[in-house]
């Protein structure tokens, strides 16, 4: 199948883990703060990470599975604009603590996380 077809169909599927799973963790989460997009981008940032690693140091996978799977499914399961848009909209409505807090945590876990998909990789 063509590498454009493989990375449309894979970010179709990052698309719908994405709604799955940041509406399952919103349901089970109190009201306020985005909890969802939080867990969507901590678990994308730790499929970056080990997916890269597993190509980059290791040689698990192909490049082209790598691109595939990292721009198609983790460029859609990730959700930065959406990340953005929240602060945005708890700033807009003066909760500047959501703010403060929703920025230091996507950034600071989804930093954590990418290295330990590093680490995952590494692992005999």
């Amino acid at each position: 199948m063509d590498r454009v077809a493989l990375i449309f169909l894979a970010g179709g599927l990052g698309a719908l883990a994405r709604y799955g799973l940041a509406d399952l963790v919103n349901r089970g989460t109190p009201g306020g703060f985005p909890w969802g997009i939080l867990v969507v981008n901590a678990v994308g940032c730790l499929i970056f990470g080990l997916v890269y690693s597993l190509v980059e140091d290791r040689g698990y996978f192909s490049p082209e599975v790598r691109i595939i799977v990292l721009v198609g499914f983790a460029g859609a399961f990730t959700t930065f604009s959406t990340f953005a848009f929240d602060t945005t909209q708890l700033a807009r409505a003066g909760e500047w603590a959501y703010v403060i807090g929703n920025v230091i945590a996507n950034n600071a876990i989804g930093i954590t996380m990418v290295a330990a998909g590093f680490a995952l990789a590494r692992v005999p």
